[in-house]
């Protein structure tokens, strides 16, 4: 992070589980790197996706999401977190922009204060939410019992 604020990068900051990758994560990646600078992908740890969706979830462990991330163009750094939000990260690397997805508001982002607090902004950046992992998960064990 040093680096880059030398070099006069800002800094975006998402986060989420990012379970099973699809279109969606995509495209919300892709409009938060959109927002300028380099783009700081933090991911939640096992523990947290667990007590987030529940005792099936994740399917792939997070090194394994992290380095998938960590592959694509628009990710500049990935971190594995195992809070319950990202507050704590938002502490660490102050970042300029935190970008959520459209299931969400400016007004009702968890962290906002936080962000605000450590001088950023929010911002909320993707295409609707059409895509989730837990929509997929259901409709493939819908029809495979079926």
């Amino acid at each position: 992070m040093a680096k880059w604020r030398r070099a006069g990068d800002s800094v975006t900051l998402t986060n989420g589980g990012f379970d099973l990758l699809h279109v969606g994560h995509v495209r919300y990646l892709r409009a938060a790197k959109e927002l300028g600078g380099r783009l700081v992908v933090a991911v939640n740890s096992d523990a947290s996706v667990r007590a987030l969706k529940g005792e099936d979830r994740p399917l792939m462990p997070a090194e394994e999401r992290a380095e998938i991330l960590a592959a694509l163009a628009d990710v500049d750094a990935v971190v594995i977190f195992s809070e319950s939000d990202v507050r704590a990260i938002i502490r660490e690397i102050r970042p300029d922009v935190h970008a959520k997805g459209t299931d969400y508001t400016v007004e009702n982002v968890p962290e906002r204060d936080e962000v605000i607090a450590c001088g950023g902004r929010v911002e909320i950046v993707g295409d609707p939410k059409d895509h989730s992992t837990t929509e997929m998960i259901r409709s493939r064990l819908g029809r495979s019992r079926s």
